[in-house]
């Protein structure tokens, strides 16, 4: 019985320190990243990359435990997708594609994407609504975009004053501040992402998926054979 619960011990530990520093198992519940990424897709997530650090709670205690965090070997570039911690609330993980960088602008012209100023050829990217939002009835933001106005760029901030107004298809100028990514969904139509609850945190950055090891079709219950093994870039 010792030696059993010797064994069961170590087993858990392993799959704990793998799972906490080195890869993590996640599984796309939305279709926030279609076509790339499809839901019941089953992602292996590589924590290394960025740096991975120790839980901030154990599941049934109260409060906060201190964190060790490792150095990772990379940084998050244009164009990586990214697993990271959902703003608004840090126990649900997202994954969206990181579009632009600390220092960046970022801005939108009638659905197409501008990283400092230049248009950005995204050809993973999906539109699924043909209906370009130019402006908000009225001329008024949606609450969703208000967050922006603070970080318009200053010559944006001449042009428009007091009026800015974004909506899904158009905004900015923004400006990406210090240790801070704006996220997008490659279902750029049908996406919560950075243009709705802003910045991602570098902090909340866990992972960038490695490889999608399993793929469930549950509208027909079927594998999705052709995408096991698909490496995710």
């Amino acid at each position: 019985m010792r030696e059993w619960v010797k064994s069961i011990g170590l087993a858990l530990g392993l799959f704990l320190v793998i799972r906490t520093f080195l890869v993590q198992a996640f599984k796309i519940p939305t279709g926030s990243m279609e076509d790339t990424l499809l839901i019941g897709d089953f992602l292996l997530v590589n924590k290394l990359v960025y740096g991975s650090s120790t839980p901030r709670s154990l599941p049934l205690m109260d409060g906060n435990l201190p964190q060790l965090h490792l150095p990772g070997y990379d940084e998050p570039e244009r164009g990586n997708i990214v697993v990271f911690e959902y703003p608004l609330d840090r126990s649900v993980d997202y994954v969206k594609r990181c579009v632009a960088l600390p220092g960046d602008t970022v801005e939108m012209h009638d659905k197409v994407l501008y990283i400092n100023h230049r248009p950005q050829e995204e050809p993973f990217v999906l539109h699924g609504d043909s209906k370009i939002y130019n402006s908000e009835p009225g001329g008024r933001i949606h609450p969703d975009f208000v967050w922006q106005r603070q970080y318009i760029t200053d010559q944006a901030r001449q042009k428009f004053g007091g009026n800015y107004v974004s909506t899904r298809d158009n905004f900015g100028p923004l400006l990406v501040p210090p240790g801070k990514y704006f996220c997008l969904g490659d279902n750029r139509d049908f996406s919560s992402d950075s243009r709705y609850w802003g910045f991602v945190d570098r902090e909340l950055i866990k992972g960038r998926p490695l490889i999608l090891y399993f793929s469930w079709d549950r509208n027909h219950w079927l594998v999705r054979l052709n995408r096991i093994g698909k490496l995710i870039g």
